[in-house]
């Protein structure tokens, strides 16, 4: 996946919004055959009674990897917590936080597990 995320890094560059740098991910996860589910809806689950819509995941990959995609100026800990409530919520164990506005994508990677 790195492959591919680096190919959409280099063909925008920096200082687009999340949403642009998702689609281009995308489009280089669909090229690669990845498969993918793209603003997945997942529920609040309280007390054991579904109670709405919790978020979307930005992107999840192979239904067990949550990619949420930012571009900001750096990761902070609010951050890394948001994608640690959307592993909970989920029930999924591995998120990814893609930080496309570092020079160098791989300084933008967290990777987080549960």
């Amino acid at each position: 996946m790195i492959f591919t995320t680096e190919k959409a890094a280099r063909a925008t560059g920096r200082g687009l919004l999340d949403s642009v740098y998702e689609q281009c991910l995308c489009y280089e996860l669909e090229q690669a055959g990845v498969p993918f589910a793209r603003q997945f809806a997942v529920p609040v689950v309280y007390r054991g009674m579904r109670i709405g819509e919790g978020f979307r995941a930005d992107i999840i990959v192979h239904e067990t990897v949550i990619v949420e995609v930012k571009a900001v100026a750096t990761i902070v800990p609010v951050h890394e917590a948001q994608l640690n409530t959307y592993l909970r919520m989920s029930g999924l164990r591995v998120g990814l936080l893609m930080n496309f506005n570092e020079s160098r994508l791989v300084d933008g990677l967290r990777r987080l597990v549960l």
